[in-house]
């Protein structure tokens, strides 16, 4: 660890859980970096980590990201234009397809029209691992090509990993406190609605934020569990 990174974790008080405000305050004073990080969500869940796909869903944050996604789509030949006038970087029929399948994967996030699920079901050894396959769950089979939009800079895909936690990036230090309070609070929300009917008793293990270069920071989940 740098020097740096040692001298900020001596702010954080490793046995206390901040409440959210003076959490976010601490996110900001702790990065140090000298580009903008970005502030990072960690949700440790209190469930089994043997079905990780038993935990996904979207969230569209209020003020995005502060990230742009490289956005690809597939569908019909006869829908590629409409999807490239909607902003998708990369976008294709069968063909694009053929490219996965060789390997191709200069994408963060991958949209296709149910019309061509049959053929993209085809990658799921290759997509599946990289945490890219389309589902309708988290809005990336869709009709609609004017999400393409909402993707490249709110719309976020999540899911739980096999360590049982879900990692989300929720906007830069450089916002206001005030948005990422915003973007956390959605978040959250969206978190708690995808919880499986199945789990019994509390949902969260643990809540903690950071920015990408700093130390996490625990957060009070008291008040986030009440719905």
């Amino acid at each position: 660890m740098s020097k740096k990174y040692n001298e900020k974790k001596k702010i954080i008080d490793p046995l206390k859980k901040y409440e959210i405000d003076e959490g976010l305050s601490l996110v900001k004073e702790t990065a140090w970096a000298k580009f903008p990080e970005s502030v990072d969500l960690a949700v440790k869940l209190n469930l089994s980590s043997k079905k990780p796909e038993s935990v996904r869903g979207l969230v569209s944050l209020p003020h995005g990201s502060g990230k742009t996604k490289r956005i690809a789509v597939i569908t019909s030949s006869d829908r590629v234009e409409e999807a490239k006038n909607n902003g998708a970087d990369v976008a294709g029929s069968q063909d694009l397809v053929d490219q996965i399948q060789k390997g191709f994967l200069d994408f963060d996030v991958l949209l296709a029209t149910p019309d061509m699920m049959p053929s993209v079901g085809k990658l799921g050894k290759i997509l599946g691992t990289k945490g890219l396959m389309p589902n309708p769950k988290s809005g990336t089979v869709s009709q609609d090509l004017k999400a393409i939009k909402a993707f490249k800079t709110g719309n976020m895909e999540f899911r739980m990993d096999k360590t049982g936690v879900i990692h989300l990036s929720i906007g830069k230090v450089d916002f206001s406190a005030e948005k990422i309070k915003d973007n956390l609070l959605v978040a959250i929300e969206a978190i708690k609605k995808s919880k499986p009917s199945s789990v019994k008793g509390e949902y969260f293990g643990s809540v903690s934020i950071s920015s990408t270069m700093g130390p996490g920071i625990k957060l009070n989940i008291r008040a986030m569990e009440t719905t």
